[in-house]
């Protein structure tokens, strides 16, 4: 059972959702700021360095492409270094923090080599068991490491956290409960493997968080509420953008619902009094409830 909650944290994953255009991206920082979200992610990659053989093939659903091929439709979607931080500086103005993913070693060490100020570093699923890449963050960041367990098992979680061990970088890691389709099926989402990360690991590593690609916002509550207090979301201006990630996105009044309704079940998840009755009910209490006498009662 869970004593205590710690304060809801939302992150708006932009990603790429910003279609490769930087105002648009500075749109969207304003935006989530607007609607509460205390940070917003982007992603960082090596495009020839992680496509490799892929690289000149076709888009697998051409018609969310921005290029002749998949490794042109990446870079369109890239941003440099210089625009990161523009975007980085962008967001201390606008109420909320910048993060980022990086997808290999080469984009790691890019933006450690930026001092962009970060509070963590996210590891996309993708690339949880990249050990050259996680092995940079552990030596070179010394802040916290956010790790997303999609499409991972669990012997290979325990490989993940022996080495992280290894480093000694366990209480500076966030794992993050989540199912790799977009949008997932609610069947799919299995949000009880927020219980069994807490149960195996909650005393090894910093927190416990809900990365969500699913529809509404009624799961993120259920994941707040089974502990997850960090809650990642991708957001876009617009769901029916071209791309792939925008239809598991929440536009701007979902997330605005869903970071007004996370801080109200963080409010109201606390216990009564030692006494079991507020204050608040005395008046109603007085009025309404009938209370036995001690004779009546054993009668």
């Amino acid at each position: 059972m869970i004593k205590k909650y710690k304060r809801p944290i939302v992150i708006a994953e932009i990603g790429c959702n910003h279609k490769g255009d930087l105002n648009i991206a500075k749109q969207m920082i304003e935006v989530a700021g607007k609607c509460g979200a205390q940070y917003v992610k982007f992603q960082k990659r090596d495009n020839k360095y992680l496509l490799k053989n892929n690289y000149d093939k076709p888009h697998p659903v051409p018609e969310n492409s921005y290029g002749k091929t998949y490794g042109l439709h990446r870079e369109f979607l890239e941003f440099k270094i210089s625009q990161h931080k523009i975007l980085a500086e962008h967001c201390i103005k606008h109420n909320t923090k910048y993060a980022v993913s990086v997808w290999e070693k080469n984009s790691a060490l890019d933006v450690l080599r930026s001092k962009i100020h970060l509070d963590y570093i996210k590891v996309p699923s993708a690339c949880n068991l990249d050990f050259e890449l996680i092995e940079i963050l552990c030596k070179k960041f010394k802040k916290k490491i956010h790790i997303s367990l999609g499409m991972t098992s669990r012997k290979e979680i325990d490989k993940l956290i022996a080495f992280l061990k290894k480093y000694k970088r366990l209480k500076d890691t966030v794992l993050y409960a989540c199912t790799s389709d977009y949008p997932v099926s609610f069947n799919n989402i299995r949000l009880l493997e927020i219980n069994f990360l807490r149960e195996k690991y909650k005393n090894k590593i910093n927190s416990i968080a809900f990365s969500g690609h699913h529809l509404g916002i009624s799961v993120d509550i259920a994941a707040y509420t089974l502990g997850a207090n960090i809650i990642e979301r991708h957001f876009t201006l617009d769901r029916t953008w071209k791309g792939t990630d925008h239809a598991a996105s929440l536009e701007p009044n979902g997330l605005q619902k869903l970071v007004r309704d996370l801080n109200n079940s963080y409010s109201s998840l606390t216990f009564k009094n030692q006494y079991g009755i507020l204050k608040v009910e005395n008046s109603q209490r007085n009025k309404m409830k009938t209370i036995p006498s001690i004779k009546k009662f054993h009668e």
